[in-house]
């Protein structure tokens, strides 16, 4: 799971638009953060889109029995 601590570095190689590249690196942006950052909201989206891939049919199933059924436990709810 990735989470937002410090974790390894490893150097890979990259193209990248080199009108972009220059603009950025004139602009003071770190390229390799914003590069990192990016990707890892990228994968973060992605696993949530597959879970729900994943999940779809149970949480029809649920929703479906929730309107059938309604809520579990909702007659002991205080509010």
């Amino acid at each position: 799971m990735l989470n937002q601590s410090p974790s390894p570095k490893k150097a890979t190689n990259l193209s990248l638009s080199a009108d972009v590249l220059a603009e950025a690196k004139a602009l003071g942006i770190n390229v390799s953060q914003a590069c990192d950052a990016f990707l890892r909201d990228l994968v973060r989206e992605e696993r949530a889109r597959q879970w729900k891939a994943d999940n779809a049919g149970f949480i029809a199933e649920y929703n479906r029995v929730v309107e059938h059924e309604g809520l579990p436990l909702s007659e002991w709810r205080g509010f």
